[in-house]
């Protein structure tokens, strides 16, 4: 039997934010909790000392369907104010990998997520479950950071 392949999801968004205060915001662990959704119950369990930053490890706590999940991620790329990434250590997913990207753009900021992912299960639970949830917790992100920047639009891609 083949391996599975990676599935992704990509999102653009644009707030008339500057940057850094932007980069700021996502590179603040806890503010992961005001963009998502909810009905995860989601918390931050454990944090790295010191700054946010490449080798960060960060462990979370949530809930899907019901479920108690234990999830850690590392920071393995940290480019401020442009971009960073986190892999999950351990988790959910068969592999993780999301790539948040900024770019200064005339008016504001262009917010970029790139997840690089494989879902446990195989493709069908995927594509019957996993990607819908996670298009849902997507939808509820940006309108979450909408509502924290100001209006912008959010595009949704891939």
């Amino acid at each position: 039997m083949g391996r599975q392949a990676v599935s992704e999801l990509a999102r653009v968004q644009y707030v008339p934010v500057p940057i850094e205060e932007v980069f700021r915001f996502f590179g603040e662990p806890r503010n992961l909790e005001a963009i998502t959704p909810p009905w995860l119950h989601f918390q931050i369990r454990s944090l790295s000392e010191g700054e946010l930053g490449e080798g960060s490890l960060i462990g979370y706590a949530l809930r899907l369907h019901g479920v108690p999940v234990r999830w850690r991620t590392r920071i393995s790329c940290w480019q401020p104010p442009y971009r960073f990434v986190d892999e999950q250590v351990r988790g959910p997913y068969r592999s993780w990998i999301h790539t948040h990207t900024f770019e200064e753009i005339e008016g504001g900021t262009r917010i970029q997520d790139h997840v690089a992912y494989r879902a446990p299960g195989g493709r069908l639970v995927e594509r019957l479950f996993v990607r819908r949830d996670l298009e849902r917790i997507f939808d509820y992100r940006a309108e979450a950071i909408a509502m924290r920047f100001g209006v912008g639009d959010a595009l949704s891609c891939v």
